[in-house]
């Protein structure tokens, strides 16, 4: 891995999939010695959590609730 001119390095995908990091997830930089852990800011949130906690109001169509069953049944 290679740190850019920003600071910035990029988890490996396999990492991330196995440590349940997804786009999005808020993480802490915590220095222990002269190692960095990368943690998720909420260790106790489940990835299912957190994306929930990222979509959260995100859908802002203006609809009704009973426009919207219309929709998804079809009437």
């Amino acid at each position: 891995m290679r740190l850019n001119s920003k600071g910035q390095v990029t988890i490996p995908a396999e990492l991330r999939h196995k440590l349940g990091f997804v786009e999005g997830d808020e993480v802490e930089v915590i220095e222990d010695g002269a190692t960095l852990r990368i943690v998720h800011s909420a260790p106790d949130a489940t990835p299912t959590d957190r994306w929930i906690h990222r979509a959260r109001g995100i859908a802002r169509g203006g609809m009704a609730t009973d426009e919207i069953m219309q929709l998804t049944r079809g009437e």
